[in-house]
Formats: C-alpha cells, structure tokens, sequence
C-alpha cells in the first residue's frame, strides 16, 4: 500500500474519537487512518497522560506536537539511509538525467557503480525533486492583441471517412481570431497551395472580412524555410498575402506556444465536431463544419473568457476587419523548370516555347487559368496561354529563321520562298508537296533551293520549266539536268560511248538483227517446205 501521510486535523478527530471511548477498530472504521496509525497516536497519547473519558479541549496544539514528535521523531524533511546514498552521488545521478537515461536504466549503472541498491519510488521521488526530473516548465501567458488584429491557423488532423469505398483522411485548417476566440474550420483533403488558399477565401467569406496579421504554421506549401527570426514564405503564398493584403508571421517550428489560442482547439474539434459523426462526403463535412462553428463553437461559453465567442467577435471586431475581396483569386502555380534541348519548358505536363538563347538555362514559371509566363533573372522572357495537360504552345519566332518552317511544317512559307525564285520553281515546289502529306515532301523542296543557291535563279527556272512541260516531278531529274546543262535542250542526244579497245568474239553487225534480212527470209523458206 502507498504511504500517506496524516495531517493533523486527522490526528485530532482519531484522538477525539479515542476520547469519547470509542474503541481503536471503531476508530479505523470511521476515522481517517488505519488501526495500526491509531494505535500509535493513541499509544503516544496515553504516554503523555490522556486516557478515554478525558474532555476534548485538552487537545491543544502543544500536546499534539509532542505526540507528533513521538510518532515522528525525525520530523518533517528528515529522510531515510536510500535518499542519502542518493545525495551523496548526487553528481553521477544528476549527468546520467541529463544525458536524458530512463530511470531504471540510471538504477542499474548506479548499482554497478556503487553496488548499492536502491528502492524505484526513493530514487523517482529524489530525481523529481532534486535533480529536475520530470518537471514541466512554466508558460508566459501571452496577452491578447487588440480586436480584428491577429487570427492564428493551424492544421489538425480529424480522422478516416469511407468514401469511394476506401478509407480517406480528413484533416481540418483551423482559423481562431485571438480576440474574440472565434474559430472557423475548413475540412480537406490535401495541404497543396490550392487546398489552402480555398480555405482561406472560405474564412474570409465566414469572418465577412481580411484579418491584417494571420499565425500560420510551418506548412510546406505556405513556409519555404522555417526559420526563427527570417521566415520565407513560399512565392506562391507570398502572392497571396500580397493580393489580400494581409501579414503572414509564421510560428517556429516546434513551437506551439507561438500559436496557443488555436492549438488548444484542434481536440476540441476533432473531439466535439467530428467524432461520432457520418459524412457522405467532402461537401457534407464542410457545410456542416460551418453550421458548427456558428451554433455550437460560436456561442458556447469559453473557459477562459467566460463569454461567447461569436458575440464577441460580431460586435466588437467584424467591423474592424479589412474589406472582404469581391472577385476570386485565381491560385497561379509557380514551377522552377529548364528549357530542353527542343526549345521547350514543361509546366504541368504541359510544353512552352521558349527563345534558342534559353536553351539549359533555368527559369521559373507562373500559370495561372490563362497565361503562363518565364522570368528569367527576374524578368519576364515569354507568355503563353495556357494549355491543357499533354498539350503544347509552340511560338514559330522562338525557332531560328533558318529551320522554322521545317519545325513547324509550314508549307505556305516554303512555298513563298520557292515562287521568289521564279515562276516555274514555285509551280514545281507546289507539285513537289501536293498530297495528303504535305510535310512529308519538305526536305524535296528545301533540296530544291539549295539547287537555286548552287547553280543560280535563271537556270534552275529553265530547268524547272521544261520538267513541267513533261511532267516529270523529280528533284533528282533537276540535279542531274543541271549537271549535265541540259536545263536549255533537254532532247540533245546523248553522245555515243567510246568504243572498247580490242575485237570483241560475240560482236555482230547491225544488219544481222533486221527483221527483213536475207538471213530470216531463208529460215522462213525452210520452214515452209
């Protein structure tokens, strides 16, 4: 059994009652201690001359010191052999606390050190108040600022719903003005940039207005760097504060105490809102998260400011808020990304043209629902619509003059540079590129300008003319009609091939293979008889 210690008034109602010659198991059963503790305040008593019948007012506060220091003798803060070994090892055991050891571990270093053994509940009772063990530290209550200044957000997690049939955690961006104690919750699923920002033109709407100051926690798509004195914010929430007009001072990391007057109120949500509660979906917990926060959390009796927190807030900071926003904010996306070797730079799964000269250089990206704009060094470098996933936006001036219309299968150019050659050039590249693929014959007609810029306008027109006339669609007949300068007479026979040196055994004359030869006259004869 645990020890307990008496307190005089119990010492002077189990004597009383002895004095009214009441017996000690009688004592025990209607006093305060047990039958061994009253026999030895009795024992003390009678030692000192009191006996059963004697009147109560004898009981004064010298006679029940001196039976205290019969029964007590050490008297109060007077410890046992266990709590001096402690003291005299008090430094060994003190670096051992520090080093952050469990206690049964320290006991068992301790008896091998000293070969001593002490009880657990001397030595826990010793390390709580002597070497700091345990002890918890004390808060500065932090004074509230004044109306309509400051709202403290902080994310909590609620629990698991089946939707979808699969199990979906639902966490809760909590608002909580630091005046008024007014809280709004936002339920989601997610801690994107745009889940936030949702939930913050959602409190914006309920609060009817812009709280200048918000303590937001350190959440990675609100804080790029937690930092006790120098915050950054991500660029995206940055924007925002910007766009809204508001302060964000981020709490330090581990911190709760920086914002106490939300953090309080994650359980109370979690505990009072949600549990025990059936959604049917995303929608249903918000619309019903809302009606929450105005009848039950709104106009409950807070524990510490003994008043409404709603009532409050409507009459004393709600008109004190900035104006709330007419239009809706368009969340942009903000990606840091590379120009490939293509020219092109992927945002969302989307491709954008950028200039030859960004080629492996990086730059940051911002899209929004319509546009999509490069800064590079900080400037803006390009802007695009936006465009759906698997889609691309491909600007021809990105591209150099000279391979342009081949990057974008332009036809129509192409064939304008050829029709600047000439006339026939023009109508021959036009019957180069007819038919269902046009694209596919562009490198015909790029080989046929590299013949105008090798044998010139004039004769590659001649040359082009004259394969029209006889239809003959063929780049490569255009080369070797240049080469030979045919491009003038394309009918001039061909000159005879120079004879071979030497008799040739099988050579016949031309007469041999004539069809009214005297030869085949005579076979014909024969044939007949």
């Amino acid at each position: 059994m645990a020890f307990r210690e008496v307190h005089v008034i119990e010492i002077r109602e189990v004597l009383r009652l002895w004095l009214s010659k009441r017996g000690i198991r009688e004592i025990a059963r209607i006093g305060p201690a047990e039958r061994k503790t009253v026999r030895r305040y009795v024992s003390a008593a009678s030692s000192l001359g009191l006996a059963p019948g004697h009147p109560p007012e004898l009981l004064t506060d010298e006679i029940l010191g001196q039976i205290l220091n019969l029964v007590r003798p050490r008297g109060p803060g007077v410890h046992g052999a266990a709590w001096l070994c402690c003291e005299t090892h008090r430094e060994f055991l003190q670096s051992r606390v520090e080093e952050g050891l469990r206690l049964t571990k320290i006991l068992k270093l301790f008896h091998r050190h000293t070969g001593t053994e002490i009880p657990y509940r001397t030595f826990h009772r010793f390390a709580s108040q002597e070497l700091g063990f345990g002890a918890k530290r004390t808060t500065v209550l932090v004074a509230d600022c004044a109306p309509g200044q400051e709202l403290q957000v902080d994310f909590g997690r609620l629990g698991v719903v089946e939707w979808e049939k699969r199990g979906r955690v639902v966490q809760a961006l909590i608002f909580t003005s630091v005046y008024s104690r007014h809280m709004f919750v936002w339920p989601t699923l997610h801690q994107t940039l745009e889940a936030i920002i949702e939930g913050f033109e959602a409190a914006w709407r309920f609060f009817g207005g812009v709280f200048p100051v918000i303590i937001p926690d350190n959440c990675a798509a609100m804080v790029a760097k937690a930092d006790a004195l120098n915050c950054r914010l991500t660029v995206g929430f940055l924007e925002y504060c910007q766009h809204r007009d508001f302060q964000a001072d981020a709490a330090r990391v581990r911190h709760p105490q920086d914002k106490p007057r939300v953090e309080r109120t994650v359980p109370y949500v979690r505990e009072d809102f949600f549990q025990g509660e059936r959604f049917l979906s995303l929608e249903h917990v918000r619309r019903e998260a809302e009606q929450w926060c105005l009848q039950d959390a709104g106009m409950r009796t807070h524990g510490t400011t003994r008043k409404h927190p709603r009532e409050v807030f409507e009459q004393e900071e709600k008109g004190l808020l900035k104006a709330m926003p007419e239009h809706r904010y368009d969340v942009p996306l903000w990606v840091d990304t590379s120009v490939r070797r293509d020219q092109h730079a992927q945002v969302d799964y989307a491709l954008y043209s950028l200039p030859i000269e960004f080629v492996g250089e990086s730059v940051r990206a911002r899209a929004d629902s319509k546009l999509v704009r490069f800064f590079h060094n900080g400037r803006v470098v390009k802007t695009h619509p936006r465009k759906a996933r698997g889609e691309r936006s491909t600007d021809p001036q990105d591209y150099p003059a000279e391979v342009r219309e081949y990057a974008m299968r332009d036809t129509q150019t192409l064939l304008a540079k050829a029709l600047s050659h000439g006339k026939s050039v023009g109508l021959y590249a036009e019957r180069l590129v007819e038919g269902p693929l046009p694209w596919a014959k562009m490198r015909h007609c790029y080989r046929l300008l590299g013949l105008v810029r090798t044998y010139g306008e004039q004769r590659v027109e001649q040359a082009c003319h004259k394969a029209l006339e006889l239809d003959v669609v063929d780049v490569s007949r255009i080369e070797r009609m240049l080469k030979r300068a045919l491009e003038n007479d394309p009918f001039a026979p061909r000159p005879a091939p120079a004879s071979p040196s030497g008799a040739l055994r099988f050579l016949r004359s031309a007469d041999d293979f004539s069809i009214g030869s005297k030869n085949h006259q005579t076979k014909g004869d024969n044939n007949d008889q």
